[in-house]
């Protein structure tokens, strides 16, 4: 299994595909996985995919400690350290996304294009999630059913239509089950998110960046993608009209043409 130490951890990536490096920033109990087989299909043809699992995560180590989101974004720069990479084009959903904005405020001149997907700049400016998910996704989480747990996750993760897709949910189902986020990971990336806070500062952003968000986002309201492209200068803002918070799995080929676009690069052959 391909691990580099960061920040003294083992962290688990790939590299697949070929072209510019696209380093791929999962979400709250996200990992490698959860990009999906389509997503991923569409990209490798234009992109070397660099994804990779967070700290305590997928086939990454165990945790360790506490963390911050700036944390995660050192590590996501360690891992380019890791596999010389000066430099790559950085997508990160949900609090990935959040993982992307702290990288591009850390380390400006390693990011040559920044995707800010279903995501939040937090603190006190942000649209907040409906107290009502909230409360459903952590008494699902905390109630040791992962049965329950998964099933509450697909109903807040994707849309009402998408719901009713048997072939995706399946799918989605078996990347949940085979390298599971623990509840004190969980609670430890919670802890971080709550910290998270880059709205005063994301005026400092100057990569082309590009803000997608489904407007059916039970996870994370719309109107913070709207709070994020407001404040980055000549950034791009698309919002899924009927699509909810994992967008590249509703509509994969619609996000990776997204991507490619921003990037200005094109499938090969």
């Amino acid at each position: 299994m391909p691990t580099v130490t960061v920040n003294a951890t083992e962290l688990f990536y790939l590299r697949r595909g070929a072209g510019e490096p696209l380093l791929l920033i999962q979400g709250m109990s996200g990992n490698h996985l959860h990009w999906g087989e389509s997503f991923e299909a569409r990209l490798q043809d234009a992109f070397e995919l660099v994804p990779f699992d967070n700290r305590g995560v997928g086939f990454s180590g165990p945790l360790t400690g506490a963390f911050s989101i700036a944390d995660l974004a050192d590590d996501a720069a360690g891992v380019l350290d890791a596999l010389d990479l000066p430099s790559a084009h950085v997508m990160g959903v949900s609090m990935g996304g959040m993982v992307a904005q702290e990288f591009a405020l850390r380390h400006p001149g390693r990011v040559r294009t920044l995707t800010l997907g279903c995501t939040t700049p937090g603190g006190p400016g942000s649209v907040p999630t409906d107290p009502a998910v909230v409360t459903a996704m952590a008494a699902a989480a905390m109630s040791g059913d992962r049965e329950q747990a998964m099933e509450v996750a697909w109903t807040y993760n994707v849309s009402a239509s998408f719901a009713a897709n048997a072939e995706a949910k399946a799918a989605i189902r078996a990347t949940l089950t085979e390298a599971p986020a623990s509840l004190p990971v969980l609670l430890a990336q919670l802890q971080a998110i709550a910290g998270h806070d880059t709205l005063d500062r994301l005026h400092e952003i100057t990569a082309p960046t590009l803000v997608v968000h489904g407007a059916a986002d039970q996870m994370l309201p719309v109107g913070n993608a709207t709070l994020i492209a407001e404040r980055i200068a000549g950034s791009r803002l698309e919002i899924l009209d009927g699509i909810g918070h994992v967008f590249w799995w509703e509509r994969p080929e619609l996000a990776a043409d997204f991507v490619r676009d921003l990037a200005g690069v094109r499938i090969r052959g």
